[in-house]
């Protein structure tokens, strides 16, 4: 009688386990279809991404390094390839076309996936500026340290002292994003340099004259701006000769006469000085230096 019991509850077990084990097989087998459902639709998502994203939407872009132009300005220079689809956007194009801007030094166009467009700019500093006749009119225009002509976009040529006036340079009606021509492009350099410094020099002069003398040669007229008193002075503009100028002009305003001195000539390692009526008996000929 004990045995029969034992016998029937060992079968009991068997089957109870048989059961369990069928059951575990369908849960395992629910979830594996689950995963195969999941990794399709993240292999079209990822399709639809690479893919058809890129093929179907305009590109966004975004811009950088702008301060003297707008995002609007800009987005209607490239307009020719910001409606492109993200495959047709060429960013060789774009940096072409922003490159074409006068005021624009250097460009960087980067494409990332689904269909964004990053737009670096570099743009020009200005060093000086000059006044040049468009449409009949006479407008201000900046000048880089590499003697690039661009618009004064930047507000700077009423804000910035020591952003000086250079007059003289042969620029009428040159189109903008040309250079000056290559004799003063030195000058423009050395004006980025004083720009530099600590002390703000230009702040004291109103205006830098190119005076052209024979075999393409040139020397210099600076106006200071708290004196009627006119600075000659050579090629080679420095933070030496500026010094040398402001000594000058301190000595002068020591002369009982300093109303009638016209020129204070620094070209030759000397300091010397004109009156008017020097000046004007130099015009009719009878001055000798």
């Amino acid at each position: 009688m004990s045995d029969f019991v034992i016998n029937g509850f060992e079968n009991f077990e068997v089957y109870g386990s048989r059961k369990r084990k069928v059951v575990s097989d369908s849960k395992m087998a629910a979830i594996k279809i689950i995963a195969a459902i999941f990794a399709v639709l993240l292999v079209c998502e990822l399709c639809v991404y690479f893919f058809v994203v890129p093929c179907l939407d305009k590109v966004e872009i975004s811009w950088s390094g702008l301060s003297s132009y707008t995002k609007e300005s800009m987005n209607g220079v490239i307009m020719p390839c910001a409606n492109k689809k993200f495959m047709n956007f060429s960013t060789a194009e774009a940096k072409s076309l922003v490159l074409s801007v006068p005021g624009v030094e250097s460009v960087q166009v980067t494409k990332r996936f689904p269909n964004k467009v990053y737009i670096n700019v570099t743009e020009r500093k200005p060093v000086a500026m000059t006044f040049v006749s468009s449409n009949g009119r006479t407008v201000p225009v900046e000048i880089d340290k590499n003697g690039v002509l661009f618009n004064a976009t930047s507000g700077l040529v009423n804000n910035d002292s020591s952003l000086p006036l250079v007059s003289g340079i042969p620029v009428e009606n040159i189109p903008e994003g040309m250079r000056i021509p290559q004799k003063y492009r030195a000058l423009m350099e050395q004006i980025d340099k004083i720009r530099n410094l600590s002390q703000n020099y230009f702040a004291a002069i109103s205006e830098i004259h190119v005076l052209p003398k024979e075999y393409g040669n040139y020397e210099l007229v600076l106006y200071p701006i708290h004196s009627r008193t006119r600075i000659l002075t050579g090629r080679q503009l420095s933070e030496e000769s500026l010094q040398y100028m402001l000594i000058a002009l301190s000595a002068v305003n020591k002369i009982e006469k300093k109303a009638e001195v016209e020129e204070i000539d620094l070209r030759y390692g000397s300091v010397t000085y004109r009156t008017k009526s020097d000046i004007l008996t130099r015009q009719t000929g009878d001055y000798i230096e």
